[in-house]
């Protein structure tokens, strides 16, 4: 009996672990992985909301950097980890949408490891020059480029990263040939655009738009829907000639599968207080980035956004000859 009694008693208490769990979440620094190396829009961008999210949290978000293959080495990284909420994955493009299509034998599964948070921002891409190449439109660049065959390397922030998609996908659609020239991040990029070792690149408008303002490069365009409030004079891909034409980074917040439901829902509130910070949101938008609406930033919200991306990416790596 005294056996029996002790069982009963721990089925009884069973239920109550995880809500107990999350009823002292946290208790401890949280980390959060960026998938890239130091410098670029996931690393800026996850500086400039960690703090505030710490405010609300009680606790320290350190930011942690673990760059390699597209994103996929921080990724599997978070994957892997214990779902107790003290492990983020700073998910974009790469390692959430354009991966699985070009990456085989991927060792996890976005749509099945991870738990979605909430989205932080959308960046559009730009495509952007050196100020010594002699092109001033997009329109120019084509013919150049054709004129040029194989000479002309432009800069992505990694091989099947958005900005290689949006490379292969803008060859497909013009015909320029552009030669793609990878680097480990948009940071690790930006050097080599400044010094003019690559010709150009196609790289986040918060990256290029100081060094467009500063001289350095010149923004042919955009590859938004429409003009930025933050260059209105910058036109679109679209405008210069190249219809449909659309690319933009994503940042959001995911979790491992499995995080209590609770935890998840603190780190909801506390990016949502985050971006409701009116200086957060400046130094986002200065950045040349769209802050998410309040249904985008929950776990509902992301996920629809999530599979919409993951529709786009996959019709574009089709037409780029990414995916068989």
């Amino acid at each position: 009996m005294p056996t029996r009694r002790r069982a009963l008693l721990a089925l009884a208490t069973m239920p109550f672990a995880v809500p107990a769990l999350a009823a002292g979440y946290p208790d401890r620094p949280v980390r959060l992985l960026v998938p890239y190396a130091p410098g670029g829009n996931s690393d800026t961008t996850a500086r400039i909301v960690a703090p505030r999210m710490s405010e609300r949290l009680g606790q320290t978000i350190v930011v942690e950097n673990r760059a390699g293959a597209g994103g996929s080495v921080g990724a599997m990284q978070v994957a892997r980890a214990r779902p107790d909420g003290y492990t983020l994955l700073m998910g974009s493009n790469g390692p959430l949408t354009v991966n699985p299509f070009v990456q085989p034998n991927l060792a996890y599964d976005p749509a099945k490891d991870f738990a979605p948070v909430g989205l932080l921002v959308r960046t559009p891409l730009t495509v952007t020059v050196h100020r010594a190449l002699p092109v001033h439109s997009v329109t120019e660049l084509i013919a150049y480029a054709k004129a040029n065959p194989g000479r002309v390397g432009i800069g992505s922030s990694g091989v099947a990263s958005i900005s290689h998609l949006a490379i292969e996908v803008f060859n497909a659609a013009t015909g320029a040939g552009l030669t793609h020239v990878p680097y480990g991040s948009g940071g690790a990029l930006t050097p080599d655009l400044i010094s003019g070792t690559v010709a150009g690149a196609f790289t986040e408008i918060s990256t290029a738009l100081p060094l467009h303002r500063e001289g350095a490069v010149r923004i042919l365009a955009v590859a938004s829907t429409r003009r930025l409030a933050q260059a209105p004079e910058i036109p679109t891909v679209q405008e210069a000639g190249v219809p449909g034409y659309r690319a933009a980074a994503f940042l959001g917040l995911v979790v491992p599968t499995g995080t209590p439901a609770e935890v998840v829902g603190t780190l909801q509130a506390a990016l949502a207080a985050a971006l409701a910070d009116a200086e957060v949101r400046k130094r986002l938008e200065e950045l040349g980035s769209e802050v998410a609406s309040a249904e985008e930033a929950t776990p509902e919200g992301y996920a629809a956004f999530l599979r919409q991306e993951t529709e786009w990416t996959r019709a574009a790596a089709q037409r780029a000859g990414l995916r068989s």
